[in-house]
Formats: structure tokens, sequence, C-alpha cells
């Protein structure tokens, strides 16, 4: 298994504090590299309304997939959630199920905002590195 470092240097701010790390190091392991995840099932329901729910599927649907590679919350080391028309609030409302997700994995983690996602209501796109 992979050792994962977490590191948040005190010349940087200070990311522990709002759940993430500014570094993340790991020894050679088995590299997972997860495709963007979206409030899509498998049945092909629509998207849920708001942001934190398509967030919660997301997130649950990134589980899966890390569950698929014998991976979980804990090995990831690298996260992006893209997040259309970001703002602050949206990114408060999204980060919670998130952050519940991860279970206090603070993972190098980057959010960006774009103008539109692969379908029509989608919110956030979540996709992750991870190692075993």
């Amino acid at each position: 298994m992979a050792d994962i470092e977490r590191i948040n240097p005190d010349t940087l701010p200070d990311a522990g504090a709002m759940g993430y790390s500014q570094v993340t190091t790991c020894t050679p392991g088995k590299m997972i590299f997860i495709s963007g995840q979206v409030a899509w099932t498998p049945g092909g329901d629509p998207p849920p309304a708001t942001i934190g729910e398509q967030a919660a599927l997301a997130a649950d649907n990134l589980g899966k997939a890390l569950a698929s590679a014998g991976a979980g919350p804990e090995n990831i080391v690298s996260a992006r959630a893209f997040i259309v028309d970001y703002t602050e609030e949206k990114g408060a409302e999204a980060f919670a199920p998130i952050m519940a997700f991860l279970g206090g994995n603070q993972v190098a983690f980057t959010a960006i905002g774009c103008s539109a996602l692969a379908g029509p209501g989608l919110m956030i796109e979540i996709e992750a590195i991870a190692v075993v």
C-alpha cells in the first residue's frame, strides 16, 4: 500500500483549516485516475435540483469508482471540482457533502469555475487521482 503524506507548510495559507492540503506526496503504488463524476445514475434519472444534492451524488459515484479499483476516499491524493457559474455560496453548498465524503482526508483539492458541463442541468463534476 502507498504511503500518503498531507502537508500544509506554515509558509502557505492554512488549507488544513479549510479541509484540504496544499501538498500531497505518496510513495509509488498503483495509480488510479477517476474520470469526472457527475450527478448521473445508471438508470438515467435527471440530476437533482440543487448543487448540494448533485455534489452528494457525484461524490457517491466517485466512491463507487474508487471501490471498483480497490480504493476509498483515504486513497485520493488529488481532486478537482468543476462548478458551473461558481460563486462562494455554490462552493459552500457543494463542498459540505464532498468534505463529508472525504471523511477528514485532506486531499490536494482545486475548485474550478466553468460555464457548462457534459449534460443539461449538471452543476458539478468531480475528478480524482488516487493511489493504493
